[in-house]
């Protein structure tokens, strides 16, 4: 049975078999199209899935004009406790975080749009699944491995990859054609951007950015103010963390995605988290995007103040060995795959330890750790200290350490194997 539904999964989508498919819906341009093309071109029923990540924007629109396309089966739902509970949390256990500068916001929302649209499947007796992803980018993948990973026989329907209509011209036109009412076609305005936003971040791509010598517009950005225009007072708050997570900002417990609004809100008001880079797309082209993730960057920065006191030194440094292969099975969509599972089993039996709170100083732009206590940290100041020690160091120690440390280097040197 198993190796059939295998077989299913890599064959391409039969027209006459799909009589329904769930589509991944935003109710803006693409995904508008792609209603209507699905029931022209597979003849099919579909329904709508619209999931509310906290991109900061009301979902309950998209009802009304999926109604408009016909459509009878629609789900909306607020999965922001799910999304930072359950996907954004264990991701910044691990500290993850991709060429060294992306902390992963889009990647990471992708698994649980993929569960949700493979779960709606099951539920309403659908065939196949949909997205609105383009055939160069590396959503697509994220989509389609989840989703395979999940139910291996699911058909997928990319029509991105099928259809003639690349570009937004063109779809403006089969609007015009097939009387789709798009929030921008009234007036004939092209966004300027490709952007994608949830909780954890918003990101801009396309437009202007295309050159990666051509600075970004200021008038770009969404969530936050230019580290110039942040206010000259700076904003100190703490952050309460149990095993590994933050619980509690300033003492107040709070919900796993209050507590990513809160910090959305105070980052990007001191304006933090903008971010511009060039980064290697799965798929193997380069892709310039600028990232506006002020909570997340909060997250990163006391996150590891957190365990510099509470994790074993030799713990630490494997996790931050591990850290580049999680981060490249997030970013590349393997987050159902086995491995990704092994490591995040290892990385959160480390964080059984990670209790604590660290308080951060927020200034134009800089997030600046001043204080980290715990009642599991390993710091010892009487080991530690500069000043009288009464003996819990002995200092004498450290020779017979570096001379055995330094054997084989003093091997080497004496057969001749010194430095050039």
């Amino acid at each position: 049975m198993a190796s059939r539904e295998l077989q299913a999964s890599t064959q391409e989508s039969s027209m006459s078999d799909v009589q329904k498919v769930v589509l991944a819906y935003s109710g803006g341009l693409d995904t508008s199209v792609i209603v209507k093309w699905l029931q022209e071109t597979y003849n099919c029923e579909v329904v709508t899935f619209t999931a509310d990540l906290g991109q900061g924007e009301e979902v309950e629109p998209a009802r009304a004009k999926a109604e408009a396309l016909g459509v009878k089966e629609i789900y909306i739902e607020d999965l922001r406790e799910t999304f930072v509970r359950d996907y954004v949390f264990p991701m910044f256990r691990a500290n993850a975080i991709y060429e060294g500068e992306y902390l992963l916001g889009t990647s990471i929302a992708r698994p649980l749009i993929a569960r949700r649209l493979v779960e709606i499947a099951n539920e309403t007796g659908a065939d196949a699944i949909s997205h609105g992803a383009t055939g160069k980018g590396n959503d697509q993948v994220r989509f389609e491995l989840g989703a395979y990973a999940l139910k291996p026989g699911i058909q997928v329907i990319a029509p991105w990859r099928e259809w003639d209509l690349n570009s937004r011209e063109k779809l403006m036109e089969y609007c015009e054609q097939h009387g789709i009412e798009v929030d921008y076609a009234k007036n004939k305005k092209k966004s300027p951007y490709s952007m994608d936003a949830n909780l954890l971040h918003i990101s801009y791509e396309g437009g202007v950015l295309e050159d990666p010598w051509t600075e970004c517009e200021e008038e770009m950005w969404r969530w936050s103010v230019s580290p110039e225009q942040a206010p000259n007072e700076a904003t100190y708050i703490d952050l309460t963390y149990t095993k590994g997570d933050i619980t509690a900002i300033d003492g107040k417990e709070m919900a796993a995605h209050e507590v990513l609004e809160y910090l959305n809100k105070v980052g990007g008001a001191n304006g933090i988290g903008r971010l511009d880079i060039v980064e290697n797309r799965y798929v193997g082209m380069k892709s310039r995007g600028c990232y506006e993730t002020p909570g997340g960057t909060i997250m990163m920065r006391a996150h590891r103040a957190i365990e510099s006191i509470t994790l074993d030194r030799e713990a630490a440094h494997l996790k931050d060995e591990m850290m580049p292969k999680y981060a490249e099975l997030v970013y590349n969509g393997y987050w159902w795959s086995p491995e990704r599972r092994m490591l995040q089993a290892a990385i959160d039996e480390s964080q059984k330890v990670v209790n604590g709170v660290v308080r951060l100083k927020l200034y134009k732009g800089n997030v600046i750790v001043v204080g980290r206590q715990s009642e599991d940290s390993l710091f010892d100041a009487s080991i530690a200290t500069f000043e009288d020690d009464a003996g819990a160091y002995d200092q004498k120690d450290a020779a017979g350490f570096i001379k055995l440390n330094s054997l084989r280097l003093r091997i080497a040197a004496s057969k001749g194997r010194g430095i050039e």
